[in-house]
């Protein structure tokens, strides 16, 4: 007997619905299709299950009987693959998607702090930017999202589908390169024209240095003259003394310390950020659920960077 288990599940459909055109919509092919995989099945055991004849359809006597062991074969090999494939995603690399700032400079030292805390943690990362990074987590095409949050932002995330742990307190600030003297070249502070490094109008970053700006007449001395969606971008051109930028401490820790990078501006002028860990609470993967325990269990210095 060659029997194929998508006509056990097809025949199992079948009874639950009691409708072929229910059932091929359910099974995600065409009528014709799916009539011709249950004909397939009664062929292969060699009787009639599927009484044709009445509306809703029903099963024949013999079909009732089938009925019994056709589920408890497709419960057992669903339940047997289940456990194998939590065994072996236990063990997978956990995909996470990451602000581009976050990916280069925040997730290394992060990382390495947490593992501290819960072992090693294979991990595959992949930076975007932060609207595609929320889209690939509500399609569950990942495991975990590092990003900004913003209680003001436009693309909420539902925090009950997709539970957050706050990772990291950081600012973003007014930077430009240093003069003979070691003071700003580009400084907030007078009246002249700035040449201002900016975000893309689509840039997360972007929005809360315009949220800054907006009612500021200090917007009406920057002359953009570059655009990038990304905090390193900025950085490279602040570092070639092509005008000033908002960017995170985090990015430019060691341009400071080293004098190549300058405040632009007073602490006025600084933007509060919060970084958050996000995961769909809808998907049950064994090695997020894994971490997430962990992580709840951990002190507030090994969960932020």
């Amino acid at each position: 007997m060659n029997l194929e288990t998508k006509w056990l599940e097809d025949f199992v459909a079948l009874a639950n619905t009691r409708s072929f055109s229910a059932s091929a919509r359910q099974r995600h092919v065409t009528q014709p299709a799916f009539s011709r995989r249950i004909r397939s099945l009664e062929q292969a055991i060699g009787t009639t299950l599927v009484d044709r004849s009445t509306t809703p359809i029903g099963l024949t006597s013999e079909g009732q009987i089938f009925l019994v062991t056709a589920r408890n074969l497709v419960e057992q090999l669903n339940e047997c693959l289940g456990h194998l494939r939590g065994l072996a995603m236990a063990n997978e690399a956990l995909d996470i998607v990451a602000a581009h700032s976050l990916a280069l400079a925040f997730y290394p030292p992060w990382i390495s702090r947490l593992q501290k805390g819960i072992g090693e943690l294979p991990t595959r990362l992949v930076a975007m930017n932060v609207g595609d990074a929320i889209h690939v987590l509500r399609e569950g095409n990942c495991d975990l999202m590092l990003g900004y949050y913003d209680p003001y932002a436009t693309m909420q995330l539902d925090a009950e589908v997709f539970p957050s742990f706050s990772i990291g307190q950081v600012k973003m600030f007014p930077v430009s390169p240093p003069d003979a003297q070691g003071n700003p070249r580009f400084t907030l502070e007078g009246e002249d024209s700035i040449p201002f490094l900016a975000y893309t109008q689509g840039a997360f970053l972007g929005r809360s240095v315009r949220m800054l700006l907006k009612n500021d007449p200090l917007r009406l001395r920057l002359r953009t003259v570059y655009e990038t969606a990304m905090a390193e971008g900025l950085k490279g051109m602040v570092l070639q003394g092509m005008g000033m930028a908002w960017i995170p401490d985090f990015c430019i820790r060691e341009e400071l310390a080293n004098g190549k990078l300058v405040r632009a501006g007073g602490e006025q002028w600084d933007i509060p950020l919060e970084i958050r860990l996000y995961r769909c609470s809808l998907v049950h993967k064994p090695g997020v659920e894994k971490l997430w325990r962990q992580m709840m269990k951990l002190p507030r210095d090994f969960l932020e960077a």
